[in-house]
């Protein structure tokens, strides 16, 4: 069976977003304030959230602050908490997706499994898992780079008895009450709900492959009169959400290696661990042995509190293999186990995987990608036109709000295909000297980054390539964004 995107006069371009997160109703919204109502998104799950309707597990948050972690021109007033946590954004976006009209736009559980472009009749052809095809003029990813949670392949994993599972897929079928768990891992999910399993399980031992830099977040309820003085004053609202950018922007100088700015941040972040962790061995356990920023600085206020609590353990000693009762470390201890608990993060360097993308000449992006994903502004890539991500490659941050980078993306791609329109073109190709000269300048430019004094890090891919995170401020994105350049493209 064969469909194609639903068609309407107000447009000539069908749109087909993949993904309902914060990237893909944040295009759709723009397209459709643009008069191009033509757009269809397609969700694999039974809800729209992306990663919001995921991530589940006890302690969820952001650790962005809320105020910027919203869309500019849909500005919530009343979050709970400075930093919010996941129902209440997973609530936030579901109101976007209704409040915008985009329900009647989006195909629940419909998972595209391969896309690729006819040269023939010059449209994108989606496939999905299912067998149906659908026939687009524009294709968007929207499926972000944390989605594909990753399980490592330990020794002896097939062998535990008991109940595991990872973070992002949590199981709250599974009582841990009076039990021993294991927590594999200690990254951004870990230090959210070891705190809160601690209050349940009877032993909780947390298995930490490298230290990771933490600064307290400082986080606080708002105040029933903070939130009326922002929902009657939209300027002091304003204000408040500029504070919050303002002050993560000006911590670029941290990744940037900036010799004095460095040294006193991780003076605080150290003060600020030794203040909880008193023990000499544990505060060693607990110190990077890379520069602060090299990996996702944590914000937590309760983790270090929680691994001083008597029935909670930070085991360093390597992971030997996984038995039928626990987990054995190289040096032969042996730590039983009732329940098993994976915070090892994502698949972050596969940008679109296990969806196979074609472009012109029946090339597959991985082909293109053979030595890590790079993308024009992290946008678009040469061979595949009318082709676009957003939260692509090299667009994270280590920082600030990824919903501002979105909503330049959102811009510049709305900007591109006006232009296109007025010029009555059917396809814009980015072309290959364009993309190559920034890349190579953005890859020179990571060089100076903490980053890459970091050996490995969900930032780079195996070849030790930062194909994750854009190397300089939101600012500068902005002004790199804030009008397409046509020229820049090849136009069919």
């Amino acid at each position: 069976m064969s469909h194609s995107v639903q068609k309407s006069t107000s447009s000539t371009f069908r749109v087909a977003i993949i993904g309902t997160g914060f990237s893909g109703l944040c295009l759709a919204i723009q397209l459709k304030k643009a008069g191009i109502d033509t757009v269809t998104l397609f969700e694999k799950s039974d809800r729209v959230g992306g990663t919001w309707r995921d991530n589940t597990y006890p302690g969820a948050a952001c650790d962005t602050p809320a105020f910027s972690y919203c869309y500019s021109f849909e500005q919530k007033t009343d979050w709970s908490r400075l930093w919010a946590p996941q129902k209440e954004i997973l609530q936030y976006i579901e109101h976007c997706a209704e409040k915008y009209e985009l329900l009647r736009h989006i195909r629940l559980q419909t998972e595209i499994a391969s896309a690729h472009f006819d040269e023939q009749t010059q449209t994108w052809k989606l496939v999905t898992t299912e067998g149906e095809e659908i026939e687009a003029d524009v294709l968007v990813s929207g499926v972000g780079q944390l989605n594909r949670p990753v399980i490592p392949q330990l020794a002896g994993l097939d062998q535990f008895k008991g109940p595991y599972f990872h973070s992002a897929r949590w199981d709250h079928g599974c009582d841990l009450k009076d039990k021993t768990v294991a927590v594999i891992g200690n990254a951004a999910s870990a230090v959210q709900f070891v705190p809160k399993i601690a209050h349940l399980a009877k032993r909780v031992r947390v298995f930490q492959r490298s230290a990771n830099w933490m600064i307290r977040k400082h986080d606080r309820p708002y105040t029933e009169t903070e939130k009326q003085r922002f929902a009657s004053s939209p300027l002091r609202a304003k204000l408040h959400r500029w504070g919050f950018w303002w002050r993560r922007e000006i911590l670029i100088p941290v990744f940037r290696r900036h010799r004095v700015v460095s040294a006193i941040s991780t003076s605080v972040s150290l003060k600020s661990m030794r203040r909880v962790v008193t023990d000499p061995e544990m505060q060693r356990a607990l110190t990077p042995k890379y520069p602060l920023g090299g990996k996702r600085i944590l914000l937590a206020d309760y983790y270090y509190p929680a691994l001083m609590k008597d029935h909670v353990d930070l085991i360093t000693d390597p992971i030997e293999k996984l038995t039928a009762t626990g987990v054995a470390t190289r040096d032969g201890t042996h730590f039983d186990a009732d329940v098993m608990i994976f915070a090892t993060g994502f698949d972050s360097t596969a940008f679109l995987s296990p969806m196979k993308i074609r472009g012109l000449e029946g090339k597959d992006i991985e082909t293109e990608w053979k030595d890590g994903a790079e993308a024009y502004l992290g946008m678009t890539v040469p061979g595949f036109p009318n082709f676009f991500m957003m939260y692509g490659p090299n667009t994270n941050l280590g920082h600030n709000s990824i919903v501002f980078m979105l909503e330049c993306q959102a811009n510049y791609i709305v900007g591109l295909l006006r232009q296109l329109a007025r010029k009555n073109g059917r396809t814009v190709e980015v072309r290959r000297d364009v993309m190559e000269k920034h890349n190579q300048w953005l890859q020179r430019d990571l060089q100076h980054t903490a980053w890459a004094a970091a050996d490995t890090s969900w930032y780079k891919n195996k070849a030790g390539r930062i194909t994750n995170n854009w190397s300089r401020s939101t600012a500068r994105y902005w002004w790199a964004t804030r009008k397409p350049k046509i020229s820049q493209y090849v136009q069919g």
